[in-house]
């Protein structure tokens, strides 16, 4: 549903609270996922001070990885993945499957305690 302002004629339509939906991307859950947890991820690692040298270790992979992923380039990751990192972090992640309601279609969801 578009609105448009009687002062401006500027047509606004509300987003989805997908952008990558609203962009009409191929996979658009499956990005918005990775971007969520990559969010948190990053998040816990700047709260931890550590060096990229030291996070790759950590998380057991190389420099060049942490820098993709620290830059939010994430087509070499998977969801999996990213939830392992963060175990690796001492984080737990939770997975919560339930019936969608009717009105909409099913959708995945991710918030970070």
């Amino acid at each position: 549903m578009k609105h448009v302002s009687a002062k401006s004629k500027t047509s606004v339509t509300p987003g989805s609270g997908n952008v990558f939906t609203d962009l009409r991307l191929a996979n658009a859950e499956e990005k918005q996922t990775k971007v969520r947890l990559a969010v948190t991820i990053n998040q816990i690692l700047a709260s931890a001070s550590l060096s990229q040298a030291a996070a790759s270790q950590v998380l057991k992979i190389n420099q060049p990885k942490i820098s993709a992923l620290a830059n939010y380039r994430l087509d070499g990751f998977s969801v999996e993945r990213l939830m392992n990192f963060l175990n690796a972090l001492g984080r737990d992640v939770e997975i919560v499957i339930r019936k969608a309601p009717r009105k909409r279609a099913p959708k995945i969801h991710v918030t970070a305690a």
